[in-house]
């Protein structure tokens, strides 16, 4: 290898080693990565506390769901590939039945990190059956985005509410233009 290959290949090493450490001492403090339950719940909880605050009108899609997956800190980084992870629980009739993790990969142009909460919010048993028997349910462009972090209002209306699967991503902090849960991978673990 030439010298001057070496610096770029350095850099470029360090700026991804970089990342990945902002990435990894965010998550440690907040709940991502641990393995237990309870603290899983309470985020849980505080998460649902924010969302309903912020977003009033959320309370009468819980009430009509049949389920709802609360991930309550997922943390994107990227610097030409990159990726996000989040663990999570679902919740029917308000108690928590299973944990998950939100794992997501990509690859393209971008250079950033940010956290972002998200709810999923499975408007019909079919929907929340299918979820529960998949090993491996990945979120496609059929969801149902109902509310983003510019604080508008979640917009339920008739349409809306005949989606079988609607997400609200709320809480973005960090520098990351955009958090969606398309493509994201979720699947079932033990805490």
């Amino acid at each position: 290898m030439s010298s001057s290959s070496s610096p770029t290949l350095t850099r470029r090493s360090f700026a991804l080693g970089a990342l990945a450490a902002t990435g990894v001492t965010a998550a440690c403090g907040n709940g991502v990565g641990t393995k237990n339950g309870a603290i899983i719940d309470a985020r849980a909880d505080a998460t649902l506390r924010q969302m309903y605050s912020q977003y009033p009108n959320t309370r009468t899609l819980a009430d009509k769901a049949s389920g709802m997956l609360v991930m309550p800190l997922v943390t994107e980084a990227g610097f030409m590939l990159g990726g996000a992870y989040g663990r999570g629980v679902l919740r029917i009739d308000g108690v928590t039945v299973d944990y998950y993790s939100a794992i997501k990969g990509n690859a393209g142009l971008q250079l950033g990190a940010q956290q972002h909460s998200h709810v999923l919010f499975f408007m019909t048993p079919k929907a929340l059956a299918d979820f529960r028997r998949s090993s491996g349910w990945v979120a496609g462009a059929d969801i149902e985005a109902v509310a983003n972090n510019e604080g508008e209002s979640v917009t339920a209306d008739t349409n809306t509410l005949t989606s079988p699967v609607l997400a609200v991503v709320f809480g973005q902090a960090g520098f990351r233009i955009g958090a969606t849960v398309e493509g994201t991978k979720y699947t079932r673990i033990i805490p």
